[in-house]
């Protein structure tokens, strides 16, 4: 019996402008600029500008990068989020995952390797230039 996952709340994601339903299985480059919500099954590439929801019970079988992604489906592939990516209880994400913000929910399967990576807005001192750090700090 399947374990009903929690769908994000609302205050967090945009309105989902395209759907794949249950009985879709697409194979190749899935591009695009708003929100896609897949429930069934792909197999290819996916790069987006947007917010990416994989539903609980659909399979992905490709590499992942767009803006916010939540998972409560299966992913075979590695996922880069540039702002954040949340994995749900019914979750699964067999790759490497490169994010900014990162929540993960307990009963989760992840396996792979997580790279954190820096908020474009926020100054990282241990791989800033020294003089940069000095006028940060200065200024603040």
């Amino acid at each position: 019996m399947a374990r009903a996952s929690r769908r994000p709340e609302a205050s967090e994601t945009p309105r989902i402008l395209t759907r794949l339903g249950t009985d879709t299985a697409l194979r190749g480059t899935l591009r695009f600029r708003e929100s896609v919500e897949i429930s069934g099954k792909f197999e290819g590439k996916i790069i987006a500008e947007g917010y990416l929801y994989i539903r609980d019970g659909a399979e992905i079988r490709a590499d992942i990068k767009a803006r916010d992604i939540i998972v409560a489906g299966t992913v075979h592939g590695n996922i880069e989020a540039t702002h954040r990516l949340e994995i749900l209880e019914t979750g699964r994400i067999y790759g490497n995952v490169r994010t900014a913000r990162f929540r993960v929910a307990d009963g989760v399967v992840f396996e792979g390797k997580c790279e954190m990576i820096r908020d474009a807005d926020q100054l990282d001192v241990f791989a800033a230039p020294i003089d940069q750090v000095r006028e940060s700090v200065q200024r603040a």
